[in-house]
């Protein structure tokens, strides 16, 4: 996996969203165990402590468990996976018709360009 961190937001987020991500979107399946923290964080080039608290995330937002002798999985419930996965396309969707609103768009112009698939 490819990670992209920047500066403007703490890393530990960034993290949490990018794991997200990659939970909803099939490369990790319900139920499959997750790497480790020490794995995740030398995969991203990151502090362990950043990661576990990017996972830690996850697990309160209950994307994944945690188990002390079975250690962190994916959650069984592909109903919050997929609660989730729309969480983030109303995000994007959002944040387009916002950055074309600001280029002079309407809602029914910025949906037409969509389905046309200019850009």
């Amino acid at each position: 996996m490819e990670w992209n961190i920047d500066g403007e937001r703490p890393i530990w987020i960034q993290l949490k969203e990018q794991l997200a991500k990659q939970i909803v979107s099939g490369r990790y399946q319900c139920g499959d165990k997750m790497p480790s923290v020490r794995e995740l964080a030398k995969e991203a080039g990151v502090n362990p402590n950043t990661m576990q608290r990017a996972l830690a995330a996850l697990d309160q937002e209950g994307l994944t468990t945690t188990s002390r002798t079975a250690g962190r999985k994916v959650t069984d419930y592909a109903e919050k996976l997929d609660q989730c996965r729309n969480e983030f396309a109303q995000k994007i969707m959002a944040a387009y018709l916002q950055d074309m609103a600001e280029l002079g768009y309407t809602r029914s112009q910025a949906a037409k360009m969509l389905e046309k698939g200019e850009g």
